[in-house]
């Protein structure tokens, strides 16, 4: 479809074989997640590639954009494809108007195809949720947080600022 056109100036994601309409972005979901990209490049330096809204492949005929992926370096690996789980070390959404579906809907996505954390960072609630411990659909640990440090599963050497992804 991308190839014939008939997907041209249309932002969408493929999520189990479906194409789906994604939301206007709107310039404080734009804001929250290029300082989010920003933090983790200074924090995580070459550790890491970090992707924002691209593309990404999963199992389930999936091909979702989440705003931040953290993937497994070098970034040369990723000139031929897309990360695919076993590339990624965690996933971040930015959630403005669409909370329960990324809550919802997305987390179940992301559990179902082994993503081993899942972060939405909850814009008018000003706090992150943290998914982690997938089994088939869903996340086994979730919680929130509005402040303090987090350390993610891939680096639990490098505790981050939640306070930076939240302003």
């Amino acid at each position: 479809m991308i190839e014939t056109g008939l997907l041209v100036g249309r932002e969408v994601e493929l999520l189990e074989g479906n194409i789906i309409d994604m939301v206007p972005e709107l310039p404080i979901h734009r804001a929250t997640y290029r300082r989010g990209v920003r933090y983790l490049e200074s924090i995580l330096g070459d550790r890491v590639v970090i992707f924002s809204s691209a593309p990404i492949i999963l199992a389930s005929n999936s091909e979702p954009q989440p705003d931040i992926c953290i993937a497994v370096p070098p970034e040369s690996s990723y000139d031929e494809r897309h990360p695919e789980p076993g590339d990624i070390y965690w996933l971040i959404e930015v959630s403005n108007s669409t909370l329960s579906y990324d809550l919802e809907e997305k987390a179940l996505l992301y559990a179902r195809n082994a993503i081993q954390e899942y972060w939405v960072i909850d814009i008018p609630n000003s706090q992150l949720w943290v998914h982690r411990q997938p089994v088939q659909e869903q996340y086994q640990s979730v919680w929130q947080l509005r402040s303090g440090l987090i350390a993610s599963l891939a680096f639990p050497d490098i505790d981050l600022q939640v306070d930076k992804f939240l302003h």
